[in-house]
């Protein structure tokens, strides 16, 4: 059964890093209570003009700016919602929305998720990440950072991406799935010794401060890995992306990529990766080998808004980007076709704070509590259902293929979504699912230049 009781919550840290390039940034840090932040920053906010930069070399990621003005709680400036007629109960006359259940540690918020061969990993701004199987809390380690911003899985290692701005390895013993080990720190302590001795790898990070470059300066907030190469991208606040050598655990490259917070990278096909930012932008870059060197080459820039950028998917054979947005919607742009913008998907009433694509469906997650389920034929993507359930912001989605739907011909995926209301929910979700009717997106039928900026 689904929870139809909702509450109204303010949350204090969304992983995301949002600005306006007119309006204020919304940061915090998430040790301090939504109530505390919002009290002792009141009279601060009160004085401020409306000309705040957006972007403050001198920040950092545990500053903090009031909670009831986050972007997280205003209404999209856009359009109405097709979704605006239904209560905040969830959506009535839909079909089910498919809840197998949830999975409740009562904890900490949850901020990260990883799914493989039927095991699910969870972080969240407790010191613990927790490992699930068939429903079931199967194992759990410790890591001393603290907040997980993000997990992935590569073989027998499994990296997480944390507010310290480091990545740490972990691997799972082959005879006890169960017992994790960490095996490594990215960088190691080694590799920061050895670079520390030479000026040359110091880098201005900010007003008269410097720092090594194959450190990330600010909190990490996404993990991307190409397996065919053995690299790591790891996206930061601090305005870059590395790259890492899996192998060896060395930072090959640092990138200077965006005049704001890097939100999400994604590695795709061909050597493309694609970068997301507090700045509003979406740059595309191009991977380039000359003998052991490799360097990414700035191609391309997608977009450019006053709202952040704060999640990017791309489908499995890499021909379709998905981008989404502070003001809640998802733009979508065609490799096949030079990147040519196809369209918006028009589902949040909220900021869009995670995406995820799998098979012929994209899942985009929202700080409205939601998740819609789009479907992509041709050059339309119909909506087929909007996932309702979670009491707080859905902060993070992972899915994998339901094995026992092949054999019936029908599709299914198993999607998980992890929100700031501290819970996991499970959900099956298929490709032939009855369609809402709601809201067909045609390439071309919807000008994305003229949407108007948004105001905090």
């Amino acid at each position: 059964m689904l929870e139809n009781q909702f509450r109204p919550t303010v949350f204090a840290e969304a992983n995301n890093h949002i600005s306006s390039k007119k309006g204020y940034m919304v940061r915090s840090d998430p040790n301090i209570s939504s109530s505390s932040a919002a009290s002792s920053d009141a009279d601060d906010f009160a004085n401020r003009n409306s000309s705040f930069s957006g972007y403050d070399p001198n920040r950092l990621s545990g500053d903090c700016s009031p909670m009831m003005m986050s972007p997280w709680n205003q209404t999209s400036p856009f359009a109405k919602s097709p979704w605006s007629n239904f209560s905040e109960t969830g959506p009535q006359n839909v079909p089910q929305s498919g809840l197998i259940g949830s999975l409740v540690r009562e904890e900490g918020h949850i901020y990260s998720l990883a799914a493989k061969n039927d095991l699910l990993y969870t972080g969240s701004d407790s010191k613990n990440i927790r490992v699930w199987k068939d429903m079931q809390e199967f194992s759990a380690f410790k890591s001393n950072s603290g907040l997980v911003k993000a997990i992935i899985i590569s073989g027998d290692k499994i990296f997480t991406g944390h507010q310290d701005g480091k990545v740490r390895v972990w691997k799972f013993n082959p005879k006890n799935p169960s017992v994790h080990k960490r095996v490594g720190t990215m960088p190691t302590f080694f590799d920061i010794f050895k670079a520390s001795i030479r000026p040359r790898n110091y880098v201005e990070v900010k007003s008269k401060r410097t720092a090594l470059w194959i450190k990330h300066t600010d909190a990490i907030s996404c993990l991307s890995m190409n397996q065919e190469k053995g690299l790591l991208y790891s996206a930061s606040w601090d305005r870059t992306f590395k790259v890492w050598k899996v192998e060896n655990s060395k930072c090959i490259e640092s990138v200077k990529a965006h005049d704001d917070a890097v939100n999400s990278v994604v590695s795709s096909i061909d050597g493309i990766v694609y970068t997301g930012s507090a700045d509003g932008t979406v740059k595309v870059w191009t991977r380039e080998h000359k003998g052991k060197v490799i360097k990414h080459n700035l191609t391309q820039t997608l977009l450019s808004q006053e709202c952040a950028v704060t999640a990017l998917a791309v489908n499995a054979s890499g021909s379709v980007l998905y981008c989404g947005s502070s003001d809640g919607l998802v733009n979508f742009w065609e490799l096949e076709k030079q990147f040519s913008h196809g369209g918006v998907l028009k589902g949040h009433k909220l900021a869009v704070l995670c995406l995820a694509a799998a098979g012929n469906l994209v899942f985009s997650g929202s700080a409205d509590k939601t998740i819609c389920v789009w479907r992509k034929e041709g050059g339309v993507h119909t909506c087929l259902s909007v996932l309702s359930g979670h009491t707080g912001p859905v902060k993070c989605l992972a899915v994998e293929e339901d094995k026992g739907s092949s054999a019936g011909g029908e599709k299914k995926w198993v999607v998980y979504s992890g929100s700031l209301d501290k819970s996991v929910k499970v959900w099956s979700v298929s490709e032939t699912a009855p369609e809402l009717g709601l809201g067909q997106h045609k390439v071309g039928d919807y000008n994305w230049d003229s949407v108007p900026p948004p105001k905090y």
